[in-house]
C-alpha cells in the first residue's frame, strides 16, 4: 500500500468514512486527469468499473472535498471541475478561446491579495481563484 493511499485511509476513518473501491477508483481518476468534470471522471472510473454511475460519482467527489483530498473549481461554463489537493497549490488561467486550463503558482496573486486584504480586510481563497483571459498562443492570433 502506498504512503499515500494509507493518508486517504486516515482521512476517511477520522471522519468516519472508509475508502471503498469506488473511491479509490474516483479520486484515482481525478488525480490522473487533473482537472475533470464529473462526466470525466465517470468515463474514467468506466475503464474499471462498470457498475459505477454519475450519482455514485458525485456523492464520492462530495466526501472527498469534504474531507480535503479535492477541490473544485469553475473553469468556464461547463460542470465543476476537480482536482487533487495532492500536487501543488495553484489557482487556475483559463483562456477564453481554447479553453486551455494554466495551473498557476498562489504566489502570482500575492499583489492583488495584499491588497485586497488592506483596503478591504478581505481574505482570498486563492486555490478556488479563477482568472480568465487569451493564452498567448491564442492572443497572438490574426482576428
Amino acid at each position: 500500500m502506498t504512503e499515500a493511499a494509507e493518508d486517504w485511509r486516515e482521512a476517511l476513518r477520522a471522519k468516519g468514512y472508509r475508502l471503498t473501491p469506488q473511491r479509490e477508483l474516483v479520486l484515482g481518476a481525478v488525480e490522473q486527469l487533473r482537472h475533470a468534470t464529473p462526466e470525466e471522471v465517470l468515463a474514467v472510473v468506466r475503464e474499471s468499473s462498470s457498475a459505477i454511475n454519475l450519482s455514485t460519482v458525485y456523492r464520492n467527489l462530495e466526501v472527498l472535498e469534504e474531507l480535503g483530498l479535492v477541490r473544485h473549481a469553475h473553469l468556464g461554463e461547463r460542470a465543476s471541475t476537480y482536482h487533487s489537493v495532492s500536487g501543488r497549490p495553484h489557482f487556475h488561467a483559463v483562456c477564453r478561446k481554447c479553453q486551455k486550463v494554466t495551473s498557476v503558482d498562489p504566489s502570482v496573486a500575492d499583489g492583488i491579495c495584499e491588497r485586497l486584504r488592506e483596503e478591504y480586510a478581505f481574505e482570498v481563497d486563492v486555490a478556488h481563484l479563477t482568472v480568465f483571459g487569451a493564452c498567448v498562443d491564442c492572443s497572438s492570433e490574426e482576428p
